[in-house]
Formats: C-alpha cells, sequence, structure tokens
C-alpha cells in the first residue's frame, strides 16, 4: 500500500496517466577510458506496484486532466509574464517597452442570442441571464451560414499568421521605414491564445510588444510607442484578408470581424473596472490556454470516429450543426488539405491554442525542462551527487490510459501536489 500510493501521488493529481511497460537502466561510464561500468540504477516496470510505469498525461484540457491542465495554465501564465515583467532570461527593462492587449473576433455569420451592454433585450426581445444555455445560438438556424463558420475557424490560424506580416509592415510605414530597414532598428513580438465565443467562432487574445533589433534584450527605437502600434494593429487587421475555398460555386474570403479591442497595457481600465495589469493580462490569457471548444460544445473534447456519435452527445442543436457542417465538408476532396473531420470536435478549427513569437519570452518547453532539472536536483540532494557520466539504457512501449478502479480510488484519498512534473518517484 505504501508503494502504490507514493507512485499515485508522484502523478500530481494526474488522472489519466500513460502506462508504460519497459525498463531503464542506468550505466557509470569511465571518462577517461568511455568503458561502460557498474550498473547505477535499474528500473523495471513489472516491479513497480502498479505494474507498470505510469507517467502524466500532460493534456491542457481541465474536461480532460484538471491537475494537467492546471500545470498548463501556470506555465503558460509565467509565459506571459516574462515577456511583460522581464525574468526567465529576459532583463526587467523589458516591462518598459511599448505592449498593448489586443482581442480579435471572427465576422458574423448571422444575428445569435446575446446580452447587449447598457442592460438592453436582445434582439428576441428579452433579456438573457448570464450562463443562459440559449446565448450564442442564432436567432434563425435556418439562415446562419454554417458553412463559412466552420470555414472560418478552419483558416483562422492562417488570417492570424498573414496579419502579422501586416503589422510589421504598418508600423515600419508609420516609423518611415522599409521592410529590410525596420529589421534592422525593430521587432514586433506577441504571445497569443485562442479562445472559442459562445457562437462556436475563435477569436484571439494577443499581448503585442515593441522591441529592438534583438527583442526583448534590445531598447526599442525612440519612435516606438504604444500609440503607434496600436494605430497600426487596426490598420494590419482591417486590411488582412484570406482566400479560402470555392464550395460549389460560392467563394469563400476570410477577415476578422469589426470589433477589435485593443487596449495599452499600464493603469488603465481593463474588466470591471480593474487596471489593465502584467497580472491581469497573463492571468487572462492563461485562463484560456486550457479551454477548447467545450466552452461552446459542452462536452466534446475528442475527436469523433463515426458522424452516428453526434446522437449520443449531450450538446446544443447549434453545436451539433457546427459539428456536421464540418464533417460534411470534411468529404469534400477539394477540401482534405483542412482536415475538417479529424477536427470536427474543434469545430473546424486545428491550429495551435497557444502560441508566440521567438523574442516574446521563455518558452514552455524550458519551464518543463527547468521544473524536471529541479525535481533532480531535489532526489541528488536526497541520495547524494550522480557520476559526471552516465549511459543509460531504456526501452518503453505503450500499454494503455488511465488507472484502474482500485488505483482511481486511492488516488482520489491523496492530496494533489500542483506544479509536478516528470516521471513518478519509485522508492
Amino acid at each position: 500500500m505504501p508503494g502504490i500510493l507514493r507512485q499515485l501521488s508522484g502523478l500530481g493529481g494526474c488522472t489519466n496517466p500513460i502506462r508504460l511497460d519497459g525498463h531503464r537502466t542506468e550505466y557509470d561510464v569511465d571518462t577517461v577510458t568511455g568503458e561502460i561500468g557498474r550498473v547505477l540504477h535499474h528500473l523495471d516496470s513489472a516491479d513497480l506496484p502498479a505494474g507498470q510505469l505510469l507517467v502524466r498525461c500532460n493534456n491542457r484540457r481541465t474536461t480532460r486532466c484538471p491537475a494537467c491542465a492546471e500545470v498548463y495554465r501556470r506555465d503558460t501564465f509565467h509565459l506571459i509574464t516574462a515577456g511583460l515583467r522581464g525574468g526567465k532570461g529576459l532583463p526587467e527593462q523589458v516591462a518598459a517597452h511599448p505592449r498593448v492587449f489586443a482581442t480579435f473576433t471572427a465576422p458574423s455569420f448571422g444575428p445569435v442570442h446575446n446580452r447587449p451592454s447598457g442592460g438592453r433585450n436582445c434582439r428576441c426581445g428579452i433579456r438573457h441571464e448570464e450562463g443562459d444555455a440559449v446565448l450564442g445560438t442564432p436567432l434563425d438556424p435556418e439562415s446562419y451560414d454554417y458553412e463559412a463558420a466552420v470555414l472560418w475557424n478552419a483558416h483562422a490560424g492562417a488570417l492570424w499568421r498573414r496579419f502579422s506580416t501586416y503589422l510589421r509592415r504598418e508600423v515600419a510605414k508609420r516609423a518611415g521605414l522599409s521592410q529590410r530597414q525596420f529589421r534592422e532598428h525593430a521587432r514586433v513580438s506577441f504571445a497569443k491564445v485562442a479562445e472559442y465565443q459562445k457562437r462556436g467562432a475563435v477569436h484571439f487574445h494577443a499581448v503585442i510588444r515593441l522591441d529592438g533589433p534583438e527583442g526583448g534584450d534590445t531598447p526599442p527605437p525612440i519612435w516606438a510607442t504604444a500609440e503607434l502600434l496600436t494605430d497600426a494593429i487596426r490598420a494590419a487587421a482591417s486590411r488582412v484578408r484570406v482566400d479560402g475555398p470555392v464550395v460549389d460555386g460560392r467563394a469563400h474570403t476570410f477577415s476578422f470581424g469589426r470589433q477589435l479591442d485593443v487596449r495599452t497595457i499600464r493603469s488603465a481600465d481593463f474588466t470591471g473596472g480593474q487596471e489593465l495589469t502584467e497580472r491581469a493580462v497573463a492571468a487572462y490569457i492563461a485562463k484560456y490556454a486550457t479551454k477548447g471548444a467545450e466552452t461552446a460544445t459542452g462536452a466534446l473534447d475528442r475527436p469523433l470516429k463515426f458522424a452516428a456519435e453526434l446522437a449520443q452527445l449531450d450538446i446544443s442543436d447549434h453545436a451539433r450543426r457546427l459539428i456536421r457542417t464540418a464533417w460534411t465538408l470534411g468529404a469534400r476532396k477539394d477540401l482534405e488539405h483542412l482536415r475538417l473531420r479529424a477536427w470536427a470536435h474543434m469545430l473546424g478549427f486545428r491550429g495551435h491554442f497557444s502560441t508566440k513569437s521567438r523574442c516574446y519570452s521563455t518558452t514552455l518547453g524550458a519551464l518543463r525542462d527547468a521544473r524536471a532539472a529541479w525535481r533532480r536536483a531535489q532526489v541528488a540532494a536526497a541520495n547524494g551527487p550522480e557520476p559526471d557520466t552516465t549511459y543509460v539504457l531504456a526501452h518503453w512501449v505503450f500499454a494503455g490510459t488511465g488507472l484502474s478502479h482500485a488505483e482511481a480510488w486511492l488516488a482520489a484519498s491523496l492530496e494533489p501536489a500542483p506544479g509536478t512534473e516528470g516521471e513518478p518517484t519509485h522508492a
């Protein structure tokens, strides 16, 4: 019992771990001759209390694994914060660079039930309460453009990539520079996250920053201001277009919606009278990094195998029609490059939810590596220093996922260890 409890506690609360069969052997190596010496550590999955090695699933979705999603959310928070305040390899001076928080929405595909500001009623004549299931659903489902809605999601990532190119051009134009000259004077850095609106359309929240030519390590030029950046963002967002497919004679072209919100990150209004501080922005973006289409569809957070599965899902009729539209479009040969059936559960969106430019700040991988190194240092402090050179021979094969009923019952009795990472301890 103590052994299985230790193995489960090493998962840090993960409810759907990956199970592996195999072994790992660590040998000492002579640094002079290169010969392999004594065995330092040997691990065999059959000797573990659970009979297999249990590894965290590291799923970012809260609906799939709350514990692993919490680690992902905290990592995203620190990644965004580092790009706003400095740290994790960036100097504190980056906090003085011009930066804004921008929200890019999707265009309209038809009127939907909403909660207008100012206490006004919805177009249907009713003042909907917060959390009303009808919010985001079409006023007239028969006239709602489901085809364009799904294809918008499928092209949203490409639209953002083109916008980032347009933005650099607009900033350079306002600085009186050519594209080549701009790269020698400044750089645009960003971090963004995708969020689903209740109507099922993706929109983007982004922190956008102006740096010197080497990124956050160098100060921006004197002409770089938050006002210039804001003006350039609005111009680029209004002009960017992506040509979509022609479906049954209908040509699709995609652009951002008219609702564009750009706010300077400083002591200004954010939401509910709060200040638009670095912490508020980082927390806001990190919150959406762990959500997916389930925000709009309910509990659908994994791919469909058959269209017949839709009949068994507890989702709204609006979400069902979006998924069915994606599934139907995915059968077309001319749209197979969009892989709409594989991403029907995401309503067509197949991009990364959390992305950043190279020089914005640290990476999620670097944060995971630092956490794993810290855990190894803790083990070394308890067990004594390791040799300078080791040789590792390992072989693992996938054996399944999840916990048995008994393991799940035991795991539920453990206090989760938020922020833990890596393989469980085996002592």
